[in-house]
Formats: structure tokens, sequence, C-alpha cells
């Protein structure tokens, strides 16, 4: 939706547009407009085997078929414009999606790589090169228009193909509002929370990861916000409002000091919540939660510790791996890892295995994923682990090492049977031995090994897996999108992502009975143990353990503060008893009011 008002400023008229999104982590940034352009990007030149035409084209065909679904969520996106709007919009992406469905473009580019032997992109860019010319040369405007049509849609499918989105981060001014179509994971992690206010983007959804890792770097973001870019001026003043999903464009005097005055009061509740973090986060009836952050990288160790985190309780390893054409090598990976694991001064540290795949796509690890339908249900996580054994060792030498450091957990994501976990738990102790034999320093007791519980089987399984697992962490983010086959960073069905589905609450309950029988620590590392609507229904459920990104902390210690452990087990069984979602929504609300 979006609405407009035209104010007068110093006789000069200006209009402030006002577009609604996805509220996806939390804060109010003010700034202007940095707008990544979905412009070229650079094209890799090489030549390519006969044996490897094949192969190459079907990348293309993949690159096509992601662009058409990217087209395809524009469109959708379109129809929250004024009509006018959306109709112009719609027509254009039309164009577009015409131009990828066995048109010209992609013709000459199949022809190129079968017979001149040269990589996709570079077929597509040379293809694109040819038409515009011959376009050119005919001096008509109508055909110059569609020679732009064309230069577009070839961008894009260049940029599919090579995994690039937008890199230029080092020449933004400080205080910036990145704006976008679409921001991946991968360039999330580029983002440096001195140098940027926080972004918006017309794509993506609220438990995908671009929003975990926006939450995780304590950045403002809004997405899924139709018609963003074409009310955009580059250093033009716009609002990221992450509490409410609402973008304002060249904001008017009067808006602008609302919004300083709400982000002024958004400071002083998080000074006032600071005054927590020495207490220790117990109940009202004196029971011990512990208190744990996700991590993204090692550069958020600090404000974990001075946010009084009482360990790591999930790092997540992808950032090694992100924006790079090669892989790293142990002794890179174990100097990153070792720098948490220091940091955090004797705290335990969970180290989760590379969870690449779905929507963390890693440009080193893009052999895997060129040709898979569905990444979310393909080869990724504990899969891409075992396929490829020197990629897993290798990452097991680096956690050891750092192990030597502190105190150390390794957690294996998506994990669906016992054998997963033995697998690596055979890994594991060949690496040490090869280290040990080296003289490499470790630990006398190797780290205990844990399952991520985040797909359906795992849950239903987790007896079984609490014999050969040292811990379970809970992953709901994955666990919500697995059982109710919602893409949980597509907004088109955002609304149907529900962390209160029954069913999703007994895989849960059923999780925890299976640890607290087999004595085994479990802990929740889903989005939901750092929102507090959660809180009282977690800890009444039996979850003694909650890990969230850094932001999350104190605010969550303020709301377990409120509760009484006893009376959060009566909700709890109350909540399970129900079979309606929107029953169950009524009674953890209505609990959280009275609490």
């Amino acid at each position: 939706m979006r609405s407009e008002r035209h104010t007068k400023e110093g006789g000069a008229s200006a209009a402030e547009t006002r577009l609604e999104g996805l509220a996806v982590s939390p804060g109010i940034a003010i700034g202007p407009a940095y707008i990544v352009e979905a412009g070229a990007v650079p094209v890799p030149e090489y030549s390519i085997l006969a044996a490897e035409t094949v192969a190459e084209q079907e990348r293309l065909h993949t690159a096509m078929a992601a662009s058409v679904k990217q087209i395809d969520k524009l469109k959708v996106k379109a129809q929250g414009l004024p009509d006018a709007a959306a109709e112009e919009l719609t027509l254009l992406l039309d164009a577009h999606r015409s131009i990828l469905s066995g048109s010209r473009l992609i013709r000459g580019a199949e022809r190129r790589i079968a017979v001149d032997k040269v990589n996709a992109a570079l077929a597509v860019q040379q293809e694109i090169n040819e038409i515009t010319r011959q376009f050119t040369a005919m001096d008509d405007a109508y055909l110059a228009g569609r020679a732009q049509d064309v230069r577009e849609v070839g961008a894009r499918l260049i940029r599919n193909l090579t995994e690039e989105k937008f890199r230029a981060f080092s020449d933004v001014t400080p205080g910036s509002i990145i704006l976008a179509e679409d921001i991946t994971p991968a360039d999330t992690a580029l983002m440096d929370p001195e140098r940027i206010a926080g972004f918006a983007t017309v794509l993506g959804g609220p438990q995908g990861h671009t929003a975990i890792m926006a939450r995780s770097l304590g950045l403002p973001a809004v997405l899924g916000v139709p018609g963003l870019l074409p009310v955009l001026e580059p250093g033009q003043t716009v609002i990221v409002d992450g509490l409410e999903g609402t973008v304002v464009v060249a904001p008017d005097k009067a808006t602008l000091t609302k919004y300083r005055a709400r982000q002024a009061s958004h400071a002083d509740d998080r000074k006032r919540l600071a005054k927590l973090t020495n207490v220790a986060p117990r109940t009202r009836d004196g029971a011990l939660i512990g208190l744990h952050v996700n991590l993204e990288s090692p550069r958020e160790v600090e404000a974990a510790r001075q946010l009084g985190a009482d360990s790591v309780g999930l790092l997540r390893t992808e950032f090694l791996f992100m924006n790079r054409a090669d892989l790293p090598s142990e002794d890179e990976q174990f100097e990153a890892l070792a720098q948490v694991v220091a940091g955090m001064d004797g705290q335990p540290v969970t180290i989760r295995t590379l969870d690449v795949g779905g929507d963390k796509l890693a440009s080193a690890l893009g052999r895997y994923f060129t040709e898979a339908p569905n990444p979310a249900l393909g080869l990724r996580a504990i899969r891409l682990s075992l396929r490829d054994k020197p990629l897993l060792n290798t990452q097991l030498a680096a956690i050891l090492r750092a192990a030597a450091l502190g105190p150390v957990r390794v957690l294996l994501p998506m994990i669906t049977g016992a054998g997963q976990i033995r697998a690596v738990r055979k890994a594991m102790g060949v690496v040490a031995r090869r280290l040990r034999n080296k003289g490499v320093t470790l630990p006398d007791a190797l780290p205990p090994i844990g399952a991520m519980i985040e797909i359906p089987a795992a849950a239903l399984h987790a007896p079984a897996l609490a014999d050969c697992a040292d811990f379970f962490a809970l992953g709901t983010n994955d666990l919500v999108m697995y059982t109710l086959a919602i893409d949980r960073g597509d907004d088109q069905v955002a609304p149907m992502y529900d962390p209160l589905h029954p069913a999703v609450l007994k895989l849960v309950a059923h999780s925890v009975d299976a640890a607290e029988q087999a004595g085994i620590p479990i802990s929740v590392c889903g989005e939901i143990a750092g929102d507090p609507r959660f809180t009282a229904l977690l800890l009444g459920l039996g979850v003694r353990d909650l890990s969230m990104s850094p932001g999350s902390l104190l605010s969550i210690k303020q709301r377990l503060m409120g509760l009484d452990l006893a009376t959060a087990a009566d909700r709890a069984k109350l909540v399970l008893a129900q079979h309606d979602p929107g029953r169950i929504a009524a009674l953890v609300d209505d609990f959280n009011e009275i609490a």
C-alpha cells in the first residue's frame, strides 16, 4: 500500500510517500537512500570443453527459471500499488518474462555455448550486445526501448548465473539506508552497522535468513515493500520503521519530528533494559533460565559479552563461506572460530557445522546448487557435509583446534537419523587422531555433539536421536517451514508461517519430552526464542535454555522475570489440548497480557 502527501517547504513542493511492508527487524533508521541498482555485474569469461556444453546450458536454464520466479514475485508485489502504477509495472514485467521464454536471447546464448564453447554468462552478454547493436542500428524508438528491456533481463540472468547481487558497500555514506529489490543473506553479512543505518527491499519475508541476520546485526529492516524502488532517488531522506513495517520516502518536517521522537524513545527503552544486564535470569519462582546468543560472525562477540549472555548457543559458520569464490582453509576457519571461543572467555560456544542451502547460498559451493529444483529439500547442511568428506574434515579440524581455547560443542544441522550423528562422531575421532599425531594441542575430551531438531522426522524420531546425541537444539525456523510446507523466505506466503500451529507445538513438546527422558540438554535457537510473545509458552513446555540474536536477550530476560513456571506449565497444557491455531494464539496472547 502507498499513500502520498504533498507539502510546501521554503516555497518548493515536496512529496512524502509512505509504503507498507513486513517489519522484520526492530528499530527506526533515518538517513539518505543508497539505491542498489539492478544493473550490470562483472561477467566472468572462460572457455569450456565440448563435454561441458550440456551442463553449461543447464546452468543457463536454471538461471532462467530463477529469473522467471523473481519476475513473478515482483508481479504479485505490483498488485499492492495504485491501479495505474500496477498496470504499468505488470506490463513491463510481462515483457521481461516473455524475453525469458524461448526468445532470441535464450536461443542465441544456447547456441554460443554449444558452438563457441564459452561459459553461460559470457554467452548471454555477447548475445545482449548483438541484439542491442542491431536494434540501435534501426534507429527506431520502439526497438530502442525493447533493447533496454533485453539489457535488463540479461543483467538479471547474469546475476543469477554468477550469484552476484551487489557488493559495493565500501562507498556507502555513513548512516545510509540500503534499498534494493532483494538482499541475500550473503549481502547482509557485508553490512557494517557502523556505516549502514537500516535497509528495505521489495522482496523477502520475516523468517528468511536475511531477516534473521538483520536482527542479529541490530539493523532496522522492512522487507516485502511493493513499489519501493520507483519512488526513490539516490540521497533522498528515507525512514525505515522496523517496528511497524513502514518506509517513508521524502518525509516532511512533521513526520521527521515524529519519527525522531520515536527513535529516541526506542533508544530510551533499550537503556532501561540495559539495567538488567548483570541481573540473573530467574523467573518469579526462582528458576534459573539459560539465556544464550546466536552469532553470525566473530564481530558480534563483544556485544554478546556486554549483554551478559550465558554462552553462545549457536554460532553459524556460513559467514566463512560467503562472498568468496574459494573455500576457506583449515587455518582460516580456526582463526575465525578462535576469535569467538577466546572472546567468550571460558563461556561455552556451540558451533554449528556448515548449513548452506535453501536461502543461504555460497559462491564457493555453487557447484552443488546449480541444478537443485528445490534447494530447501536438496543437498544442504549435514547432507552436504557427509557427501563432501574433505569439507567436513576441514571444518571439524578447525573446531577441534578452537576447542583447546575454551569449552566448545558441535551442532549438526538438518539431522534426520542417528546414522548421521554417528558418522560425524566417527569422522571427528579420525580427525582428532590425525591432529594429535601432528602434535596439535586438543582438549582431552572431544566436544559434545548435538542434533538440530528442525525437520518433523527428527522431532518424531527424537527418542532414538537422544540415544546418540549429547544435546538437542530446536531450530524452530525450519521446523515450522518443513511442517507447514511454507517457504519462510517467501513474502507471498509469509502470513501462513505460524509457529503456533498445533502440529508444530506437538513436535516441540515431543522433542522436549525425549530430551528430558534421555537426560540431555535441549535449547530453542529459532527466532521464537527471541520473541517475548513465545517466552511463557516455551518455558511452560519445559524449555530451560533459549538462544537468540543478541539484541533480543534483555527483552527476553525482562519477560521471564515476570513469569511463574507452574502457571506457565498449566497454560502450556491448555494450549497443547487445542486444535485451532486461532484459539491457541488467543490463549498465548491472553496469558501474556495477564502474566
